[in-house]
């Protein structure tokens, strides 16, 4: 998965606190946590992806 260009969060401070990165590849998110890159990660398909993204700003998983 090296070929894989991550992002990090642009809301990420500057000291890299506990971060999820994102990196798309095809019709799959892949998501990591910053802390630990070489760990394995998730990758979920990208209509699913989507669905979660647009609950979350529609605030279907606020606490």
């Amino acid at each position: 998965m090296s070929s894989l260009s991550w992002r990090k969060s642009t809301r990420s401070n500057i000291n890299g606190g506990e971060c999820v990165e994102l990196a798309r590849e095809a019709n799959t998110l892949h998501a990591r946590d910053s802390k630990d890159p070489e760990a394995p990660h998730h990758r979920i398909p990208l209509p699913e992806a989507a669905a979660f993204i647009a609950g979350v700003k529609r605030g279907m998983y606020d606490l």
